[in-house]
């Protein structure tokens, strides 16, 4: 199982979507709230290009936020790309 990362807000509403989508997966993550540490907020930023959250990095992918988690998902791609051997 690959490493995933999610940054997020506590009340954000697409990401407790994307959060609730990981947890169906029953697939372990690292959430990081940048709502309280702008040090964490600017990782997010720097790593992913994008101000928004979430932001989901499986492995070394940039997913995207949580549209792009849901349309993977649509598509058949998430399952593969959570089960990918980590690099």
């Amino acid at each position: 199982m690959t490493d995933i990362t999610i940054y997020l807000t506590r009340w954000c509403p697409f990401c407790t979507r994307a959060v609730a989508l990981l947890d169906s997966k029953q697939v372990e993550y690292t959430a990081i709230d940048v709502d309280a540490d702008p040090a964490l907020r600017q990782e997010m930023m720097q790593r992913s290009n994008r101000r928004t959250v979430p932001q989901i990095f499986i492995g070394q992918t940039h997913v995207g936020g949580c549209d792009e988690l849901y349309a993977l998902e649509r598509q058949g791609q998430l399952d593969p790309l959570l089960a990918a051997e980590p690099t």
